[in-house]
């Protein structure tokens, strides 16, 4: 699969090249970001209309990785749906791909900021998730201890003219890249994120393999 291995908190953790995590030793699986129904949120609320096959696109590179690695936890970390209202519009046909992807397993949402309330999608819904050394939620918070995986920022790696999303990554936290379809990015190099990470952070650029790259100074 071109992924990467880190150790981080004691634990060997694999970064994929589609931007999820698999934690193998728990038997567990994480992502961020899927905005599942962004193209039916922007077309209600803009008028604006985009190709609708964003949460297929999506769910088909996560069936490969669910398939691939059959995990017994899932964990969605936040922003699962573009937010409620496009939850609540997703069809069948969506809902039994997600169905069939949760079958056997435990399957966890967390809450997001689009999406702050359950979902009646399955699974169980949560505000954070604590296992082992790890602490799991949507956005990281600026006091965390050390082993904090989040998500949120849809960091984005610019490197000689192109943009790759990436985990960013130092001694005391894990952010994720957006796993979803037309979720856009934050540049690595944005205060938001830079205020976060430790001058000796390293960003994991996902793509055909996980590369790895200092991450520069904040703008």
């Amino acid at each position: 699969m071109n992924a990467r291995d880190i150790r981080f908190c004691g634990e060997t953790l694999t970064l994929l090249p589609s931007g999820a995590l698999h934690w193998a030793s728990r038997k567990l699986l994480a992502f961020a970001d899927l905005h599942l129904g962004k193209s039916e949120r922007i077309a209600r609320r803009s008028g604006t209309l985009l190709p609708p096959y964003d949460a297929d696109e999506t769910l088909a590179r996560l069936a490969l990785d669910v398939d691939a690695l059959r995990p017994e936890v899932v964990l969605c970390l936040g922003d699962s749906f573009d937010d409620l209202a496009a939850a609540d519009a997703i069809s069948e046909t969506i809902r039994a791909k997600v169905s069939r992807l949760q079958d056997g397993r435990r399957w966890i949402w967390l809450e997001g900021n689009h999406d702050p309330g359950p979902a009646n999608m399955g699974g169980a819904c949560l505000n954070e998730f604590r296992l082992g050394p790890f602490a799991f939620r949507h956005i990281a918070e600026s006091d965390a201890d050390p082993g904090e995986i989040s998500g949120h920022f849809h960091p984005k790696a610019r490197i000689r003219g192109t943009s790759r999303p990436c985990f960013m990554f130092d001694e005391a936290r894990l952010i994720l890249p957006a796993y979803g379809c037309y979720t856009g990015g934050l540049d690595w190099t944005a205060s938001a994120l830079r205020d976060l990470l430790s001058e000796r952070a390293v960003a994991y650029l996902t793509g055909a393999q996980v590369l790895p790259a200092p991450v520069p100074s904040a703008v």
